[in-house]
């Protein structure tokens, strides 16, 4: 409420100052900026070039490309190049492959990649989990308190940092890249993003009344995993749910089979 009236202060003070003209943009104006901007042959191939295209790649100096030397004194060995797309997801991509480069090395691997997706459909349920529970916990603090809006307005995200993906491997395990693959909402998150945050807020409301009302910690635990459900079901649905165990082969560097064993999460 009082950010409410702070914001509705403000926007009649600065409206009272444009319509005295102090700072506001007059029609005197915008007739300058229309004749400055001069609708000539060139400036109409530009828009329609910027139309239908990244601004980007209509900028890059083809020129420049040439005689290009790409030769480095020190390159750091790989094992592969992995793409995170269209999502937040590279402390995730980059913990694991770190531990597959370890792997292939220490089992004479000729490739191996670990399922992205496997260990983002963890970290967005354990997610959701952390802001239901910080809803519960500040259930009795007033809207307005830092933490509150806090949580909010960042109910879910795809960053992370060495201890989430530690603690993720550590929980969940890993599972190959076969096993679990990579879906339209994997690649680009944020349609998905979206909507769990949206969820989320609305769960998060539900939480607060129940607790405004009365309901007991037990309770209000209950609700929560019913929630958590409705978010497992959305992830699966847009992910493909992990599997329990799998069936999977190694193979050595010339593709024959070495060995054939089903494994956990865990176990692998």
């Amino acid at each position: 409420m009082k950010k409410s009236a702070l914001f509705i202060g403000l926007s009649v003070s600065w409206l009272a100052a444009v319509a005295q003209g102090q700072g506001g943009i007059s029609q005197s104006d915008i007739d300058g900026f229309r004749a400055a901007y001069a609708a000539t042959p060139g400036t109409k191939a530009i828009h329609n070039a910027l139309a239908n295209n990244a601004i980007n790649a209509l900028a890059l100096n083809h020129e420049n490309l040439n005689n290009l030397d790409t030769h480095f004194s020190h390159r750091v060995p790989s094992k592969g190049i992995t793409n995170q797309r269209s999502s937040g997801r590279c402390w995730l991509f980059t913990g694991l492959n770190v531990l597959r480069a370890q792997a292939m090395t220490e089992h004479k691997l000729p490739k191996l990649e670990l399922s992205q997706s496997y260990n983002f459909f963890w970290d967005q349920l354990e997610k959701s989990n952390l802001f239901l529970q910080g809803v519960i916990d500040t259930a009795s603090k007033p809207f307005e308190d830092r933490t509150v809006d806090w949580l909010f307005a960042n109910p879910l995200s795809d960053g992370g940092q060495y201890t989430g993906i530690a603690d993720n491997l550590m929980k969940y395990g890993v599972v190959p890249i076969e096993v679990m693959g990579e879906t339209a909402s994997s690649k680009s998150t944020s349609t998905m993003r979206s909507l769990l945050q949206l969820r989320l807020r609305e769960d998060g409301l539900e939480l607060r009344r129940l607790a405004s009302e009365g309901k007991n910690s037990d309770q209000l635990l209950s609700r929560k995993k019913e929630m958590l459900t409705q978010i497992y079901r959305i992830l699966a649905l847009n992910l493909g749910e992990p599997p329990v165990e799998f069936t999977w082969t190694r193979r050595d560097s010339d593709g024959m089979a070495v060995d054939t064993k089903t494994y956990t999460p865990q176990s692998f």
